[in-house]
């Protein structure tokens, strides 16, 4: 589905827009219709949202999304506005219905030419759209945030009053810097499932920070907030594979900011999360639960 807003008027385009729909879950057609419809992304007035009903589900429109979308204002100097709703998070669906590919995505960054986040609240998708809308220049926004956090209530009214913005990073408070023994960054559903596990144990001795944009990444923002735990032991979690997810992305620009920096200079990035696969996921509810308990037990060990 296609939602085009123009003057305040929401506009509907489904995939079966120039004739029938019976091949409108076909990846050929998924991407015919992505291409069809570039004359919208790059109207300078309009919100044009694409949306999957699984992140998965864009794996079809790929081609356009390399060639149009990532790379449309280095070759031809036109600027796309387009926002990408990827659902993308584990939650036992099995592998079709998990992965919007975040790191294909982040592979394609360059030169600043589009933004990729992972919004853990309302109040941050609230405020990415908006800054989308409000910039005096244009570049694709890939959102990618899991189906079940849109049943909890995690932001009120405030968050998205006047004053409020779009935050790139988001971090826990300690009740005290100096007792900290690990900064556990992540990005996205995962933080919820670490937060729990935390509560659940009742450690005080460990803080969260969430990146919720991954590109352009906020490395100002987070050197500053690694400065403040200095005997903390710095590990980047995530639910994805090894291989997979944000985490062959952020390790070389995490690694930098500690390397210059003067309190972790001889630290590196440790990695918690589940192993190498060739599949996105398990295909059983039982191996996902396993997985996922084994992956925070190790966290909090």
């Amino acid at each position: 589905m296609v939602d085009v807003v123009h003057d305040t008027i929401p506009h509907y385009y489904g995939l079966g827009v120039n004739g029938g729909d019976s091949f409108g879950g076909c990846f050929y057609v998924k991407g015919v219709i992505f291409g069809e419809r570039f004359g919208f992304y790059v109207v300078d007035s309009a919100l044009v949202i694409w949306e999957a009903q699984f992140g998965d589900f864009a794996n079809g429109a790929q081609m356009m999304i390399d060639q149009y979308i990532a790379s449309g204002e280095a070759k031809w100097l036109r600027m796309s506005g387009l926002v990408l709703l990827l659902p993308h998070g584990y939650e036992g669906q099995g592998p079709e219905h998990r992965s919007a590919r975040l790191e294909r995505y982040l592979q394609l960054c360059a030169a600043d030419n589009m933004q990729v986040v992972n919004c853990s609240t309302p109040a941050s998708f609230f405020h990415a759209l908006r800054r989308q809308m409000h910039r005096n220049f244009r570049k694709p926004l890939v959102v990618m945030s899991p189906k079940s956090l849109l049943r909890k209530p995690l932001s009120k009214l405030s968050d998205m009053a006047d004053g409020t913005s779009f935050s790139p990073i988001i971090e826990d408070k300690a009740l005290n810097n100096d007792v900290i023994k690990k900064v556990i960054i992540c990005s996205g559903k995962v933080y919820y499932d670490i937060q729990e596990k935390a509560k659940e144990l009742g450690v005080e001795d460990v803080v969260l920070v969430r990146i919720e944009q991954l590109y352009p990444f906020p490395s100002d923002e987070l050197s500053s907030i690694l400065k403040k735990y200095k005997s903390a032991k710095i590990i980047w979690a995530q639910e994805e594979h090894k291989n997979m997810g944000a985490y062959t992305f952020v390790s070389p620009i995490i690694n930098q900011i500690l390397s210059t920096s003067t309190v972790h200079k001889e630290e590196s990035l440790h990695y918690i999360g589940r192993g190498e696969s060739a599949s996105p996921s398990a295909g059983y509810m039982k191996t996902h639960l396993a997985q996922q308990k084994a992956f925070l037990d190790e966290l909090f060990k």
